[in-house]
C-alpha cells in the first residue's frame, strides 16, 4: 500500500476554523503540488479529504474525485488517520488531504515506530510504502516535498 499525506495549503487565519478558505499563495501551493502528484499517481488512487474548506480547496486543485471524510478533520490524531486510510492493508494507494499536527505525528509512528512531532509544510507531502521483504514489513519513504521544491 502507498499513503500520501497532503496538507492543506496556506489559508488565511480567522474563526471559525472550519470556514477558513486558501489564500492566494495557498492556491498557487494546491496548484503547483497537484499537477506534481497528477503526474505521479496512479489513475485509481482513492483520494480522501477533511471537510475544512482549506482541505476541500486544496483536493480541488487535482481535478480528480474525492470522497469527504469526517474522520480527517483538522483534531484528528494519527491512529484514526492510519484506519481512516486502512494502512497498511488497503492495498493500492490512498491519499489523505488533512491537517497538522495529525499528519506529521501519522508519519513519524509510520517511519519511526513512536508518535512524535513533525512539521509538514503547507501545501507538503509525506508519501510512504509499505513493503514485504523476505518475511519483514517494511514502511519506506518514497517522497517528503513541499510546493517550494517542485
Amino acid at each position: 500500500m502507498d499513503l500520501i499525506l497532503w496538507r492543506h495549503a496556506d489559508a488565511v487565519d480567522g474563526i471559525p476554523d472550519m470556514q477558513r478558505e486558501l489564500t492566494p499563495k495557498g492556491i498557487k501551493q494546491a496548484k503547483q503540488m497537484a499537477d506534481w502528484l497528477k503526474a505521479r499517481i496512479p489513475e485509481d488512487t482513492t483520494i480522501l479529504v477533511s471537510p475544512a474548506t482549506r482541505a476541500q480547496q486544496t483536493a480541488s486543485a487535482l481535478n480528480l474525485p474525492f470522497s469527504t471524510v469526517k474522520s480527517l478533520a483538522p483534531e484528528a490524531d494519527a491512529m484514526s488517520l492510519l484506519l481512516t486510510a486502512g494502512w497498511p492493508d488497503a492495498g493500492g494507494t490512498v491519499m489523505l488531504i488533512g491537517h497538522q499536527p495529525g499528519f506529521g505525528h501519522a508519519a513519524m509512528l509510520l517511519l519511526s515506530g513512536i508518535e512524535t512531532e513533525m512539521s509538514i509544510k503547507k501545501g507538503g507531502v509525506v508519501w510512504i510504502s509499505n513493503r514485504v521483504r523476505q518475511t519483514t514489513q517494511q514502511n519506506v519513504l518514497r517522497v517528503a516535498m513541499s510546493p517550494d521544491m517542485v
